[in-house]
């Protein structure tokens, strides 16, 4: 019998999805620059690592505190509107910078207060963003089109700074200016983006309504054991945020080589995003998630023991190349396992984990290292991730033994 399964070229004829691919790498990449440009800026203005800080926190609180509230709203709303009106924001605040930039108004106060509007974009963006897809594709394609997408953002994230950092030569204006470009481009491709919506009843918001995604992922276990064991591995296994300690100390290369490091797990991710999109996992997802997160582990352990730019770097990238393995059966399990009036607010509770785990990684990495010393604190956290996968395999059966995600 002929094979029927859906393929790569029947993915790309689907155009809603194409431009939501666009969209994603667009705005992907403009943030990124954005980014480099706001963090290269304020270092210059105020000479400050504790400012430097601020950037990021002034993101992550808004994002933390309006969770619940975007999800609810992703789930009420136009998804693909939704993105596009965040876009927009986005687009704004880069020309704000632009004006306030030639002008030689740009202030600390001001750079910080952007960094607080790109947040709370970004709260009501991703979960809208991430809860669009299963309305784009067929339930048979999603985990090729979530490969697909995955492999579009580790392009922008790779690319994004880069060439952020080759047009801030010509100033920081030329950063934020193009970024404002790059936003608009994916606002307008998202505007036209045309889906299978159906407008939900307006019941009036509550905190039942609000805290329904957390109590449907405490309900689903596959959903929270697939969700937790992300959240821990990534917690555990932050060995990015020692990087420069790493290089200088360790391995004994100059800023080169840590970026040919911090590059290295992304360039993972990136090539088994390629190859997740040409060739979908479909049979024992869940024995295979939890081997990608125990491999993640030993990886880390061979980068905390290395004291060889090229093993570690080759170490950096298979943590990457089992974290995308990971976050492509997590992203399609959680998006499939899901019904669609309900994507909103357990997208919106998936990003926040995720994002905490992140930030909590570094403070972890940084406080074990101040304790045990850089390598006692990535061997620690190469050790815990192996032991959260083989804890995982107990606690979480179901997920465990998953054969498909659909």
């Amino acid at each position: 019998m002929p094979d029927t399964r859906p393929t790569f070229r029947d993915l790309l004829a689907l155009r809603s999805y194409i431009r939501f691919w666009g969209t994603r790498l667009l705005g992907t990449a403009a943030t990124q620059m954005l980014m480099v440009a706001i963090g290269w800026q304020m270092y210059d203005l105020t000479g400050s690592a504790w400012d430097l800080g601020l950037v990021g926190l002034y993101q992550f609180a808004p994002a933390l505190l309006l969770t619940l509230l975007a999800g609810h709203a992703a789930d009420r709303f136009n998804r693909a509107r939704i993105v596009a009106i965040c876009l927009g924001v986005d687009a704004v605040s880069a020309i704000m910078l632009v004006t306030a930039t030639e002008g030689h108004w740009v202030t600390r106060d001001l750079l910080l207060g952007i960094s607080v509007v790109l947040g709370m974009v970004r709260a009501f963006q991703m979960p809208a963003q991430q809860s669009l897809v299963p309305s784009l594709v067929p339930p048979a394609m999603l985990p090729r089109a979530m490969a697909f997408s995955s492999a579009g953002l580790q392009a922008a994230i790779i690319g994004g700074p880069a060439l952020g950092g080759l047009i801030f030569v010509a100033g920081a204006s030329a950063v934020y200016a193009t970024s404002a470009v790059l936003f608009i481009g994916g606002c307008l491709l998202m505007a036209g983006l045309r889906y299978n919506y159906t407008p939900q009843a307006r019941a009036p918001m509550s905190l039942d309504s609000l805290f329904a995604g957390v109590r449907f992922i405490w309900q689903r276990k596959p959903v929270l054991g697939a969700i937790s064991l992300d959240l821990f591995a990534v917690l555990l296994g932050g060995a990015v945020a020692l990087l420069p300690m790493f290089a200088k100390d360790i391995l004994h290369t100059g800023p080169w080589g840590l970026g040919l490091l911090r590059a290295s797990p992304a360039l993972g991710a990136l090539v088994t995003s390629v190859i997740l999109t040409r060739w979908p996992l479909e049979r024992r997802v869940g024995p295979r998630l939890l081997a990608a997160v125990a491999i993640f582990g030993v990886a880390t352990l061979v980068f905390a023991f290395s004291r060889n730019l090229v093993l570690s770097m080759a170490a950096l990238a298979v943590t990457g190349a089992m974290d995308m393995v990971s976050v492509v059966v997590r992203q399609t399990l959680v998006q499939l396992e899901t019904p669609d009036a309900m994507r909103g607010r357990v997208s919106a509770v998936n990003s926040v984990f995720i994002g905490a785990s992140n930030q909590l990684g570094e403070f972890e990495s940084g406080a074990t290292a101040a304790l045990l010393g850089p390598v006692g604190s990535v061997v620690l956290g190469g050790v815990g991730t192996i032991a959260v996968a083989l804890c995982w395999r107990r606690l979480f059966p179901e997920l465990a033994q998953r054969d498909r995600l659909n």
